[in-house]
């Protein structure tokens, strides 16, 4: 049966292209709104949380500041809506999971920056 349904996700579901990242990474994801008739694109840009899931159920965390408080948005990797991904900072964590980055405000907030 677990074969049977990652068959069927391989075959049908498209996969886009996305660079990679990670728990620690700035992103910042273009993805389409609807509003009746007309068709726009907005950003969100922010740290990401977490990657969770495999293949077509694989989502994505980002917590951005939005003036004194914070807004988490979780991101199917097939959202059809999405349209590119960019990373604008890779940040060195020790986790893959950063849920302790919600407590933290001010300095104790910044992630460490890896330089390529």
């Amino acid at each position: 049966m677990n074969s049977l349904v990652k068959f069927v996700q391989d075959e049908f579901i498209e996969k886009k292209q996305f660079p990679e990242f990670g728990a620690g990474d700035t992103i910042t994801v273009y993805y389409e709104i609807r509003e009746g008739e007309k068709v726009r694109t907005q950003f969100f840009k922010g740290v990401v949380l977490q990657r969770k899931g495999t293949g077509s159920t694989e989502t994505f965390t980002i917590r951005k500041m939005s003036g004194t408080i914070g807004v988490e948005r979780i991101f199917p990797m097939n959202l059809p809506a999405l349209q590119k991904i960019e990373v604008n900072k890779r940040g060195r964590v020790r986790r893959s999971r950063i849920y302790y980055f919600r407590g933290l405000t001010g300095k104790k907030a910044r992630i460490k920056e890896v330089r390529k």
